[in-house]
């Protein structure tokens, strides 16, 4: 078995609208989801983000930092999951069946090199 991540980009303008029920009715669709992975022992660690851009950092012979996203930006890294998958095949096809891309999001799938 490999191991992926799953890094999961939103738009939180997206959910600027969503009352505090319905958004607890999705972050019960994430966790089943994650308690299914789980219990068929593919899910390792996994964290949703704050959805402020961060920090981002750069380098050229000096260190800037910046807040985060740009500007421009209108989506954010939201949060990632590791997975056990035997191969892209499969770490898409489980990435494929996760509620993020219901709502119109992105996730990205890299699988790990260690």
């Amino acid at each position: 078995m490999s191991k992926f991540m799953l890094i999961l980009y939103d738009r939180p303008a997206d959910f600027a609208n969503v009352t505090p029920e319905d958004m607890q009715r999705i972050i019960e669709e994430y966790n089943a989801w994650g308690r299914g992975l789980a219990e068929r022992g593919k899910l390792g660690p996994s964290m949703k983000l704050k959805d402020e851009g961060g920090k981002h950092i750069a380098g050229n012979g000096s260190t800037v930092v910046r807040d985060g996203p740009y500007a421009e930006a209108s989506e954010v890294i939201g949060g990632f999951y590791t997975i056990e998958a035997k191969n892209y095949d499969d770490a898409v096809s489980i990435a494929s069946s996760c509620p993020h891309v219901k709502y119109s999001a992105r996730i990205e799938v890299r699988e790990v090199d260690f």
